[in-house]
Order: structure tokens, then C-alpha cells, then sequence
């Protein structure tokens, strides 16, 4: 039986989405609106895509649609960073010729961030990189160990950690471990934080400050994996972060079966920040690219 594609996958993920769209689309602005809100746009979003609708014309779902690739197109463009984890992103042009690139993976307990660490490894082994992980989370027992499993799954390295050890230095010796073998990308997996936690967040900050000393310009990105279930929580989270630590993109998670596919919007509107990759099931293969126009295509059909 040949494997479901990732666009059919997103497109399955994104039905309930989907549906409140489309319903909404047959009947008034208002109408329209409730349900542009009902997907998590906001506020914000929802008047932004509304206007955009009204100035369009024509037909309500391209007009739709064609927006929506817009904006969420335009973060990528307007900050000259490649959606896709190659080594020629902007904050990376300086520094091509210097290896490992180094990837900072940050995000709130819960959102997904080890296991889509697993899946970005995978990723990236396919496309023929060399990775190393670090377990950088020594807070939660299991970190290290679910890790592991998502490592030699995906077929990589993993330079280990424990409990209570510093996370800054795991970090950095998985650094200097992927120079000495010529490693292409480093994965920093880092534990889980609540924004609003000073202690962790001055944890974070270390650990790339600490990164910093391995190669002057490291980490090269700052990726905050964001849980789409929690709409517009998110948005909160996500400003939070990138005041603390600079972030350079976006990995939204749990797309797959959640009625709020919409938050990618605000996401985009508010933030200004690339959405990176998608995460749409629990397998080591559902994590995809984001590319703009096949999410507005899985979303409106």
C-alpha cells in the first residue's frame, strides 16, 4: 500500500480547519469573520484578511487563498531567510565555509520540541547532512533517553547528558564533537520552558552565549517549536522568546487533526518570523518544509 503523501497529510490534518473556512465563506462578513476567528486567527488577522477579501474581489476562497500565501510568504522574503535548514540562510552567508552549523531548538514544555528534534534530524540525514545531537535538556529524566531512540532512529549521533548536569556545556562539547568529525549541522535540544520563567530563560540565554564561544557567530539559528492546539497562547510565547534570545524561525507542531490550523496567520502578521516546518502526525517522517502556497492549497483545497 504506497505511503500517504505529507501534502495529503497536511491536507487531512487541516480538515476540521477546513471546514469552519468554507462554511463560513457561503455566508456574510460576519459570517466570514466568525469563522476566520473560530480557526485562531485573532482579531488582527481576521480584520487584516477581511479587508484583503473585500479589496480582492471576486471569488471569496482564491481571494482567500491568495492572501494567505501572501502573508505567509512574506516573513521568509522580507528577512532573506531560507525556509529550508540549508547552510546558505542569511545569518549563516558570513560563515559558510565554517562548520558545524549550529541549530538552537527552544520551546515550552509540551510542545513537541524533542520529538520534532528526532524528525529534523531525519530530515536532514535524508538530504545527505551529517548531524549531531545534544541533549541539552538535564532537567527532565527522560530527555535524554527519548532522545536517544529519536537518534538512532533517524540514524545520527547523539552526545548524551544527565540529569543536573550544565546544559550549556553538553551543548558545547557537541559542538567541538561534530568539528572534529566534520559533522555539517548541530541540534541543540534544549529543555522545556514556560516564558515566564527567569531562571530557564537566563539558562537558555547561557547556552548560547556558551555556544558563542565555540564559533563566534553560533548559534546560527534560534528555532522555537510552537504547538498549534495552544492558538493564540502561542503568539505570547513566541514574543516572549524572541525578546530573550532572538529567534530566527518557526516549527509549529500538531497541525494534524486541529481545528485551529488558522494560528499560522497572527504567527505571521504579529511576529514577522519564518515558519521553518510543519509537523503534521506522530511518525519520524511527518515533519515537512513549510512552503506557503501548499498550506493555503491544503487548507481552502
Amino acid at each position: 500500500m504506497p505511503r500517504v503523501s505529507l501534502f495529503d497529510r497536511l491536507k487531512a490534518g487541516l480538515a476540521r480547519t477546513r471546514d469552519v473556512l468554507l462554511r463560513g465563506l457561503r455566508g456574510t462578513p460576519e459570517d466570514i469573520e466568525a469563522a476566520l476567528l473560530a480557526a485562531d486567527v485573532g482579531v488582527k488577522g481576521a480584520q487584516y484578511l477581511l479587508d484583503a477579501i473585500r479589496m480582492r474581489g471576486g471569488d471569496r476562497l482564491e481571494a482567500l487563498k491568495q492572501e494567505m500565501v501572501k502573508l505567509l510568504s512574506a516573513p521568509a522574503i522580507e528577512t532573506g531567510k531560507q525556509v529550508q535548514p540549508t547552510p546558505n540562510s542569511k545569518n549563516s552567508e558570513s560563515s559558510m565555509s565554517k562548520t558545524p552549523r549550529v541549530i538552537m531548538i527552544v520551546g515550552v514544555n509540551g510542545s513537541g520540541k524533542t520529538t520534532t528534534v528526532g524528525k529534523l534530524a531525519n530530515v536532514l540525514r535524508d538530504a545527505g547532512q551529517a548531524v549531531v545531537v545534544a541533549a541539552s535538556d538535564t532537567y527532565r529524566d527522560a530527555a535524554a533517553p527519548q532522545l536517544q531512540v529519536w537518534a538512532e532512529r533517524a540514524g545520527v549521533e547523539i552526545v548524551f547528558s544527565e540529569r543536573g548536569q550544565d546544559a550549556a556545556a553538553v551543548a558545547f562539547d557537541a559542538v567541538v564533537k561534530a568539528r572534529a568529525r566534520n559533522a555539517d549541522i548541530v541540534l541543540v535540544d534544549t529543555a522545556g520552558r514556560l516564558h515566564t520563567r527567569r531562571d530557564l530563560m537566563e539558562e537558555a540565554r547561557k547556552i548560547k552565549r556558551v555556544l558563542g564561544k565555540v564559533r563566534a557567530d553560533a548559534p546560527d539559528d534560534i528555532w522555537l517549536v510552537l504547538d498549534a492546539t495552544v492558538g493564540q497562547n502561542g503568539i505570547i510565547q513566541a514574543r516572549s522568546f524572541d525578546r530573550e534570545l532572538g529567534l530566527t524561525g518557526l516549527v509549529v507542531t500538531k497541525l494534524d487533526g486541529t481545528a485551529k490550523g488558522g494560528v499560522l496567520i497572527p504567527i505571521a502578521l504579529e511576529l514577522r518570523l519564518p515558519i521553518r516546518y510543519v509537523g503534521v502526525g506522530e511518525d519520524i517522517e511527518d515533519l515537512q518544509p513549510f512552503n506557503a502556497r501548499e498550506f493555503a492549497e491544503a487548507l481552502l483545497g
